[in-house]
């Protein structure tokens, strides 16, 4: 069974090998259980803040642009 994937660490593709039962990646050469792959997908995954605390950071970051030096 071939199971194309994304690598978490390079973006390459990864391949499955049934029999040692891992993915590895063709690029870094990365080599992770289905369950090893799944729980580091959800580690990087960037966490989605509430509305209200990303407009303040989002209000935060315009106005260290807008009074920053331009040149």
């Amino acid at each position: 069974m071939i199971k194309m994937q994304y690598c978490p660490e390079c973006g390459g593709k990864m391949k499955y090998i049934s029999a040692t039962k891992q993915y590895v990646c063709k690029s870094c050469g990365l080599s992770l259980t289905q369950q090893e792959l799944m729980e580091l997908r959800e580690k990087l995954r960037p966490t989605f803040e509430s509305s209200e605390e990303e407009r303040k950071q989002r209000r935060k970051e315009y106005l260290k642009w807008w009074f920053s030096k331009k040149k």
